[in-house]
């Protein structure tokens, strides 16, 4: 399928805005102005911008506790997600949800979760609802490698088979599940193989290679609308960080080889060589948009820095619809 030249450079510029949001976003942590647990997808930014860039405005995200890039790819906001990190009344949950707790109503997007593979059932059952409602929607439901081995993984999917759900279960397979790595989880060597466990489609895509993964993703959201059911899409793909940004620095379970040789295979540099080859853009228009990005950046923790904290007197609201 052929890409546009328009397309090419949004995704350019939705991986610069996840990498940066999520550099400053640690700058802040380690600095301590933002509290709390931080999980960074710097190096995955190809993943939830591929696919969600094949998604509608009213399809439904669920994502995981490494959720920010995801949440952003859906249309989030720099100054109300700055906001939550920060603990403020101006977030998307009035600071009561955090890094891990992201939910944007208005945008369908369900939230991230603290709890691994939490978010696989939820993301069956709005599926579900999607059959009972007969709405031309769809779920995307992010998760790690280290879910795909939690019951929620193969109760979520097999029940989201069974009733013909339409959910794209997106596995970034970023190598490691906290300290584990995938070769200690399982033996196999493509996790979309347990698809045919369930008798949906799955596939495995190169992680790092966005223009791959928006042709994948867009097949797969294909077969979902035409009422195929459920998809099981891996992403290869690596993070650079540590578990979460308070990882200390001595803690060394990862060969720096390993890190390395992943940090060579950077998606927005690949991406941004393409087009720089094909002459879609220039050096000077990628300066420009990194400016512009950092720019906004700024003004958000500003923003976030102005804004109030919650009063304890509203400790009970928003408990209950």
């Amino acid at each position: 399928m052929k890409i546009s030249n328009d397309d090419k450079i949004k995704m350019l510029w939705e991986m610069m805005r996840i990498r940066q949001f999520e550099e400053r976003a640690g700058e802040l942590y380690v600095a301590g102005i933002i509290t709390g647990a931080l999980h960074a997808s710097n190096g995955q930014e190809a993943v939830p911008v591929g696919v969600i860039m094949n998604l509608k405005e009213d399809d439904y995200l669920q994502s995981s506790h490494r959720g920010h890039g995801h949440v952003l790819a859906k249309g989030g906001e720099f100054k109300p997600m700055m906001a939550e990190l920060f603990g403020k009344i101006t977030g998307y949950c009035k600071g009561r949800g955090g890094s891990m707790h992201f939910a944007y109503v208005e945008k369908n997007i369900l939230g991230t979760n603290g709890i691994v593979g939490g978010g696989i059932p939820i993301a069956a059952g709005v599926g579900y609802s999607i059959v009972y409602k007969g709405t031309n929607q769809m779920v995307a439901c992010f998760l790690g490698d280290g879910a795909a081995n939690t019951g929620a993984f193969h109760e979520g999917i097999n029940f989201a088979a069974v009733v013909n759900a339409p959910v794209l279960f997106v596995i970034e397979n970023n190598q490691w599940a906290i300290s584990v790595p995938r070769k200690w989880s399982d033996r196999l060597v493509d996790l979309s193989k347990r698809a045919a466990a369930y008798g949906i489609l799955g596939e495995t895509v190169d992680g790092n290679d966005v223009l791959a993964v928006y042709e994948a993703a867009n097949k797969a959201v294909k077969e979902i609308r035409a009422g195929n059911g459920p998809v099981l899409l891996e992403c290869k793909t690596y993070r650079w960080k540590g578990h979460h940004a308070g990882e200390p620095a001595s803690l060394q379970y990862r060969d720096p080889k390993e890190v390395e040789a992943w940090l060579k295979k950077c998606p927005i540099k690949k991406l941004e060589k393409a087009l720089l080859e094909e002459k879609i853009i220039s050096e000077a228009e990628i300066e420009e948009m990194t400016k512009k990005i950092e720019q906004e950046l700024d003004e958000a923790v500003e923003f976030a820095k102005k804004s109030p904290l919650p009063e304890a007197a509203s400790l009970h609201d928003h408990l209950y619809v």
